[in-house]
């Protein structure tokens, strides 16, 4: 026991030396529905935005959701207007770089990258990387 909080102390201290500031905008961005604002796109750069945003009137939007454990949902739209739910994975590989490989069910099923070029509560911005 005398050695308890000597050993605490040494977890905490690896814990903080592990973690990444881009873990950070990484968690800001799991577990939210993020849709294609394609109105404001521009230079290749798409513009997403959370589902609660007040977007103007469209025939549908896509979108995705990073989910924990590494699982993306990737929304398209539907041969019914609706939205068809894909599944695949995520992988964080730099700070503001992630790998993209998608399921075999999804259309087309493709492996990507893609770049966040700015990001806060409101506002996703990123550049796909082929």
């Amino acid at each position: 026991m005398k050695y308890a909080s000597f050993i605490c102390l040494i977890g905490l201290l690896f814990m903080a030396v592990t973690c990444k500031k881009g873990d950070k905008k990484a968690a800001e961005l799991v577990g939210k529905t993020w849709l294609h604002s394609f109105e404001e796109d521009e230079d290749g750069v798409w513009v997403y935005r959370p589902n609660t945003f007040d977007f103007p009137p469209s025939r549908g939007r896509t979108g995705f959701s990073l989910e924990p454990g590494g699982v993306i949902k990737r929304y398209e739209i539907a041969p019914a207007d609706g939205l068809q739910e894909e599944e695949g994975e995520w992988e964080q590989l730099d700070t503001n770089l992630y790998r993209i490989q998608m399921g075999e069910g999804s259309n087309p099923p493709v492996q990507y990258q893609i770049r966040i070029l700015a990001q806060d509560k409101t506002i996703l911005k990123l550049k796909r990387i082929e």
